[in-house]
C-alpha cells in the first residue's frame, strides 16, 4: 500500500513539544544564536564554532546597501501604497530574482561546477573565463556598479581564511579575478555575492540556497526600510527614477 504521508525532516511539533531537526527550541533559546539556528535549520546540524562565525558574518554582510536596490525601492514603492509592513516585506523579496540577488546562486553554481574539475586551478579559472567570452556572457559574482573594490568581500576572505574555510573555490573565485584583470585586462573585482557563493561551496553549501542567503540577509533591512518609509514619510510619493520620457506614438483617432 502506497505511503501517502507528507514527510518532513525539518521540525516536530507536538502538543507543549517543538523540536526543530531533532532540537528542543526552547533549549536552542538563549544557547544558540539565530544565525546557529538558521545554520541548523538549512544544514541539519548545528554548527562548530567556526561554521557559526563564518555564517554570522556572511548574514550581516547583506543586510542592507541602501535605498537604491530594487528589493528596497519595490518593499518601500508598497508601504507607500497603503499596505502594511508584510505586504511591503513580500513585495521586496519578490522583487529579488535571477539580476537582483540572483549572483550567489549563479556564482556558486558555476564554482562547484568546476571546482569538482581535475586540474591546477589557475587553468581552470582561465578556461571557464575565455569559455564565457567566446558565448559573450557575463561572469556573476565580479564587478559592482558601486564599489571598485567590495570592502565586505576583503572581509569575508579574512574571516574565512582565519577560520579555515578557504578552500578550491575561493582559490578558484580568486583566480578568476587575477586571470580578468591581469590577460583580459578588465577590472572585476570579486563583489559581496561572488565572495559569499564562495565561501558557501567551502562550507559545503548546496547552491540552490544561494537567493535563500540573499533573502534571508536581506529581510531584516527591508523591514527596517518599510517601518521608517511608514513613520516618517508621506503616503504615495514618487520612489525611484521619475526622469522618464515618452517615446510612443502621437496622438491619434480610432477612427
Amino acid at each position: 500500500m502506497p505511503d501517502d504521508k507528507w514527510h518532513s525532516s525539518i521540525s516536530n511539533i507536538r502538543k507543549g513539544e517543538i523540536r526543530v531537526r531533532g532540537y528542543d527550541v526552547t533549549e536552542l533559546m538563549g544557547n544558540k544564536s539565530f544565525a546557529e539556528a538558521i545554520f541548523l535549520l538549512l544544514k541539519g546540524e548545528l554548527p562548530t564554532a567556526a561554521e557559526a562565525k563564518m555564517f554570522d558574518a556572511i548574514l550581516t554582510s547583506s543586510i542592507d546597501h541602501g535605498v537604491t536596490p530594487p528589493s528596497v525601492l519595490g518593499a518601500r514603492t508598497v508601504a507607500s501604497g497603503g499596505n502594511p509592513l508584510n505586504a511591503a516585506v513580500a513585495g521586496g523579496v519578490l522583487v529579488i530574482g535571477d539580476t537582483h540577488g540572483g549572483a550567489i546562486e549563479q556564482c556558486a553554481k558555476i564554482l562547484q561546477e568546476w571546482a569538482q574539475k581535475e586540474g591546477e586551478v589557475g587553468k581552470l579559472a582561465a578556461h571557464l573565463v575565455e569559455e564565457f567570452a567566446s558565448k559573450n556572457k557575463r561572469l556573476p559574482g565580479y564587478g559592482h556598479r558601486l564599489h571598485d573594490v567590495d570592502p565586505r568581500t576583503i572581509r569575508l576572505f579574512q574571516i574565512a581564511k582565519q577560520l579555515n574555510f578557504s578552500g578550491r573555490h575561493i582559490e578558484l573565485a580568486v583566480s578568476i579575478q587575477e586571470y580578468l584583470a591581469e590577460v583580459k585586462r578588465k577590472s572585476l573585482p570579486i563583489n559581496v555575492d561572488g565572495a559569499i557563493a564562495a565561501v558557501i561551496s567551502d562550507m559545503g553549501f548546496d547552491w540552490r540556497l544561494g537567493k535563500g542567503f540573499f533573502i534571508i540577509s536581506r529581510v531584516p533591512g527591508l523591514v527596517a526600510h518599510i517601518f521608517e518609509e511608514l513613520t516618517r514619510e508621506k503616503p504615495m510619493r514618487q520612489l525611484g527614477n521619475t526622469n522618464w520620457e515618452y517615446d510612443g506614438p502621437k496622438p491619434r483617432d480610432i477612427s
